[in-house]
């Protein structure tokens, strides 16, 4: 990748995780890179990373990137069309009807303006956690509208190849439904169970496994991010939780009539259908690279929890020839040790198990 993709510079603004990984990504891909931030100490530290400079009085990108909250993106969006006349802006929110909406209130030129999404974060904000592979095969959606010049959407397609991703054309309202369902809905599932262990036992909540680690991880994201979000597409995430609503409500209504009577049948029939159908949904979920969703086998070693064990696993697999899919690792409840289950192609499994079986490994077959 060399600095001939996109013929200038990129200019961003807000240096939060989001916009210092998009800096770190169009430098390394050779990019000219300014950036600002009104948090002097967030614009400071994205330098320092390398994610860009401090533009020079007068100077004129070739592109506009803005990386604020949301609720303030269609004003810098509207500010930064009249800061830069004839230049291409796009942003980075993860809601886009109602960024568009305030773009045109604040009478932005929407000819130049192409909104975008990266389908990326981390649960840690702020430009300590950018990187500059966070945005690498990463579906980046754009949502240019019938008014826009297409020269601007074909700047914004520059930067996304700069940064790795691939971009997805949408319109806003296709996007903002989409993200309701596969993103702010798990956020609002994942954040209302977590809220569940606040009034549990204390001794209850002590032997949670994997499972609940799984499901309530993004339920430490960014708060007042995470807040903007939800309100500004309240609608469509309504509809996505009223459905699970009512699938809720009729898994109680089963687990109500299979406590009084446990053999019920179609009581039974109703668990299960429920059951199957998520098992039937899970499969839709993209595999690795955007293909299919994979079944791989599980082999299962157990290890110290010290420095280079889990290293070493990697290194014994990648000898024997075996492509780790997956990994995933439970730290055993009051044992200086975790089970790590490593996900591989199911004719891979028996090479795998002898291969850490002759250098000593715990394996839990």
């Amino acid at each position: 990748m060399t600095a001939a993709v996109i013929p200038g510079s990129v200019h961003i603004i807000g240096a939060g995780l989001l916009g210092t990984s998009v800096g770190l990504a169009l430098r390394r891909a050779g990019v000219d890179v300014t950036l600002e931030d009104s948090n002097a100490e967030h614009l400071r530290t994205a330098v320092d990373k390398g994610a860009g400079r401090i533009a020079d009085v007068g100077e004129i990108p070739v592109l506009v990137v803005v990386a604020v909250p949301p609720r303030r993106t269609g004003d810098v969006i509207a500010e930064a069309t009249r800061r830069f006349p004839d230049v291409a802006v796009t942003d980075v929110a993860s809601i886009k009807t109602v960024v568009l909406a305030d773009a045109k209130a604040a009478d932005a030129d929407l000819a130049r303006v192409v909104g975008g999404h990266p389908m990326a974060g981390r649960e840690s904000s702020g430009p300590e956690g950018a990187r500059a592979d966070l945005l690498d095969d990463r579906i980046w959606v754009i949502t240019p509208t019938s008014e826009v010049d297409v020269d601007a959407v074909r700047m914004v397609h520059r930067l996304i190849t700069a940064c790795g991703a691939y971009p997805v054309e949408m319109s806003p309202e296709e996007h903002d439904r989409a993200v309701a369902l596969v993103s702010h809905l798990p956020q609002v599932l994942s954040s209302t169970l977590a809220a569940q262990l606040v009034s549990g036992r204390p001794e209850d909540v002590r032997i949670a496994g994997q499972g609940l680690r799984d499901m309530t991880r993004i339920a430490g994201s960014n708060i007042p991010m995470w807040s903007d979000i939800i309100a500004g597409n309240a609608g469509p995430i309504a509809e996505a939780l009223g459905a699970l609503v009512a699938d809720l409500h009729s898994t109680q209504a089963a687990l109500a009539d299979l406590e009084r009577s446990p053999s019920d049948p179609d009581a039974l029939d109703r668990m299960e259908g429920l059951l199957a159908q998520g098992g039937r949904g899970r499969e839709l979920i993209p595999g690795k690279h955007g293909a299919a969703a994979a079944s791989y086998a599980v082999v299962t070693v157990m290890i110290e929890d010290k420095p280079g064990r889990l290293g070493r696993l990697f290194l014994i697999a990648g000898d024997a020839g075996v492509n780790l899919e997956d990994v995933r690792i439970e730290h055993v409840l009051g044992r200086p040790s975790g089970l790590v289950e490593l996900f591989v192609q199911p004719a891979d499994v028996e090479v795998l198990i002898a291969a850490f079986r002759g250098q000593g490994i715990d394996v839990r077959a």
